[in-house]
């Protein structure tokens, strides 16, 4: 489209501070990850959670910061587009030797789509497909520090290398018995090992950095013996009494995707090269898609770009149409899928029902609210995108209409570059993975019929999860607001995870009471509420008759989940995080703890 010429006079100087912004970005984004493990030896929880918060704020701060002294140094809006051409090959010349080229390709990305307009969003001006590999980068510095470490133990010294593997961190906060926990963490490895020759390439690798998030820090690796390769994570804590535990041994692909989950906050870690993290954490969960490891270890800018070209590549080679999602319908969120795609799309109606008392903007603010939380792996994740552009040829009629008729406001159809093809423009919405709603997961099991021992397994373990989905909410201080099924979805793994954000509320700012007494007979006997209910007000004891409605449901709940009628177990927990109290969630079942084994043996 231009020619290939490197002489605009400020084509350079653009690229330069664009790199500029983005070095600083990714400086601070490292620093303070980095800070995680002073904050983790000092149990500073709170600034902990206040870092993770902050920190995902850096990214859209940095790129205002860039795009502003582009407009300021440059008049960058005035520029030509062969000017433009040019600073985006200069760019790709920096990027040479540079330790994070996808990122800062990304960041290109977001300053240029802020300066040009829609129609300049191609491979000309932006990078659509990378343009570097990121492949085998090394940071050559004599003191670096490698991407992870190789262990050769025998089987007689596994334990000496399992604490070389953990002093290699250098904690400055003592263990309250390192070799207690070795010999749980040996004994728990000894089940992969046990009559297993151990072959001439038997070694240990395990990433350079940990993993810090909320109270513990988590070491990740690997151990490989000939062609079997199995993944590890030791998650860090600290006991009761302030000392370091290890507190489990987490093995296998499985184990590995729940603490990497997308239903849960993002790690700090220091990485120097995070391609070369996410090619190791691939090498663990080769079914995680790479999008879905980059939004773990925070860079969920990075993992945006990926996704959305995948999204295009699966477009690029499907037919399916997108339809209106099956499920109930929302009164505030239009929802739509596209059956071969395992993601659902959301956008905000423009009209809501009288018993909605909302606005776009608050809407807006409690998806905002649910990505800078603790989501304790309950709360999915959502990747918010503006002026999307779909070929309208893939959008069924009854979805048109359907939008047309909800959200006329996000809706655009025009011709794509003037050649005549429409594409229908969403100008924003939220994209989260497909899970199974958690009423039509339970319907299954009814329709099943519950004297089929499956079922009624199916029925009672949706049920618990769904009791400690909420409990887990509430140890992070969120209320759902809106607790029927239908807000719930099912994952693959069989976890209970909330999707539905528009009534969510902080359990500390809701008022939790008891029903009051009726005064007479006729408040006993009306049908409607004869007292005063505040904005924040919550009544336990109401919950049953809307959850409840089944009979086999019921005496599961009310077997494992009574205390949530209970206003007594709210108001405790809202006093606790008042009193600054930080509950533990854990991301693997509590049975795997090896506080077990501690116990057993009379510890």
């Amino acid at each position: 489209m231009f020619p290939q010429r490197l002489d605009a006079p400020q084509a350079y100087d653009i690229a330069k501070a664009m790199m500029d912004g983005f070095n600083r970005h990714y400086r601070l984004f490292r620093t303070e990850s980095a800070r995680a493990k002073h904050r983790f030896e000092t149990a500073d929880w709170h600034g902990q959670q206040r870092a993770q918060r902050e920190r995902i704020e850096f990214y859209d701060l940095r790129v205002k910061e860039c795009t502003m002294r582009l407009e300021k140094e440059f008049k960058a809006g005035q520029q030509p587009m062969e000017v433009w051409h040019q600073v985006k090959l200069h760019y790709i010349g920096l990027l040479v030797d540079h330790h994070q080229p996808e990122l800062a390709e990304t960041f290109f990305n977001s300053v240029t789509t802020k300066i040009l307009h829609r129609t300049h969003f191609h491979n000309n001006f932006i990078f659509v497909r990378p343009a570097v590999s990121t492949e085998y980068i090394e940071n050559e510095e004599p003191a670096a520090r490698p991407t992870y470490r190789a262990y050769y133990p025998q089987r007689e010294n596994l334990l000496e290398t399992l604490q070389k593997v953990i002093e290699h961190f250098q904690l400055q906060r003592d263990f309250s018995d390192l070799q207690r926990d070795l010999r749980h963490v040996l004994g728990a490895m000894q089940g992969k090992l046990d009559k297993v020759r151990l072959r001439a390439n038997f070694q240990i690798q395990v990433l350079s950095s940990l993993f810090f998030r909320n109270k513990g820090a988590y070491v990740v690796g690997k151990i490989i013996n000939g062609f079997n390769e199995v993944p590890f994570a030791l998650p860090i804590l600290h006991d009761e009494a302030g000392k370091l535990t290890i507190d489990a041994a987490l093995f296998g692909e499985d184990d590995l995707q729940i603490l990497f989950s997308f239903a849960r906050a993002y790690f700090m870690v220091d990485m120097e090269i995070p391609s070369a993290y996410v090619q190791f954490l691939r090498s663990l969960m080769p079914r995680k898609p790479r999008a879905e490891i980059y939004n773990a270890l925070g860079l969920a800018k990075q993992g945006k770009t990926l996704f959305y070209r995948d999204f295009l590549y699966h477009l690029k080679h499907s037919t399916d149409k997108f339809r209106i999602a099956p499920g109930i319908k929302g009164m505030v969120m239009l929802v739509f899928d596209l059956p071969s795609f395992p993601f659902v799309f959301k956008l905000i109606k423009d009209y809501y029902p009288p018993q909605k008392d909302t606005t776009r903007e608050q809407i807006q603010g409690k998806y905002q609210l649910v990505k800078h939380h603790d989501r304790v792996g309950r709360m999915a994740d959502t990747l918010e995108y503006s002026e999307v552009a779909f070929p309208r040829s893939r959008f069924d009629d009854e979805l048109i209409a359907e939008i047309q008729k909800f959200a006329p406001s996000q809706l655009e159809i025009s011709d794509r570059d003037g050649d005549g093809q429409q594409e229908v423009i969403i100008k924003h919405l939220y994209i989260e993975r497909r899970m199974i709603p958690l009423n039509i997961y339970l319907q299954e099991s009814f329709d099943t019929g519950l004297s089929d021992p499956r079922a009624q397994q199916q029925m009672e373990r949706s049920v618990i999860e769904y009791g400690n989905a909420i409990k887990d909410l509430v140890a992070a201080n969120i209320f759902p607001g809106d607790m029927l099924w239908k807000n719930f979805g099912v994952t693959r793994n069989g976890k209970v995870v909330f999707y539905d954000y528009d009534e969510i509320e902080y359990i500390t700012d809701c008022n939790f009471r008891r029903v009051p007494a009726p005064r007479n007979e006729e408040d006993e006997m009306s049908g409607e509420i004869w007292y005063s209910v505040g904005k924040y007000d919550v009544f336990p004891e109401t919950f049953g008759p809307f959850l409840l409605g089944n009979n086999a449901v019921r005496e599961v709940f009310m077997k494992h989940h009574a205390d949530l009628l209970d206003v007594e177990f709210w108001q405790t927990h809202k006093e606790r995080i008042l009193a600054g109290h930080v509950y533990d969630v854990f991301p693997y079942d509590v049975s795997r703890r090896f506080t077990h084994a501690h116990e057993a043996e009379g510890i």
